[in-house]
């Protein structure tokens, strides 16, 4: 029974910390509406992309992002992996490369971008070295300020 109730406890908070991250632009932008939130769009590469892994772990992955993320973003990711085992659908990786032809022609990875709810480009950075998540939640409100 103990660890039953040490099980539940476990899903119960990780479903709780985990982010809820979004892989259609459309369903993105309409939750933006709604919930009156700016998009953060990261694109990444999580198979081979050494800065994106960086990027996960220090940055997304933080329970300072985190909770910052669940009140004031609405999170969209675009990967691009590269190893067979973890190809994507079809249909998921034509519209990763619509999205890339739009908001990362240039294909660097990783590139995180703060959107308004109807897609308009606030900001755009990439994994900064020795940066903090305070550093990037302060980033992103400075670009949903100058609107």
């Amino acid at each position: 029974m103990k660890n039953l109730i040490l099980i539940l406890i476990f899903i119960i908070t990780s479903s709780v910390s985990a982010q809820n991250w979004l892989t259609n632009i459309e369903q993105a932008k309409k939750l933006a509406q709604t919930e009156h939130k700016p998009i953060l769009l990261v694109f990444e590469g999580s198979d081979w992309c050494a800065p994106c892994k960086k990027l996960e772990r220090n940055i997304l992955s933080s329970t300072e992002f985190q909770n910052f993320a669940k009140d004031h973003l609405v999170l969209l990711k675009a990967d691009f992996p590269r190893r067979k085992k973890n190809r994507l659908p079809k249909i998921q990786q034509k519209h990763n490369d619509v999205l890339a032809a739009q908001y990362n022609p240039e294909g660097i990875f990783p590139t995180v971008l703060v959107l308004d709810a109807q897609g308009n480009v606030l900001g755009r950075t990439g994994y900064l070295r020795h940066k903090s998540p305070q550093f990037y939640i302060n980033w992103i409100k400075e670009q949903t300020n100058r609107q």
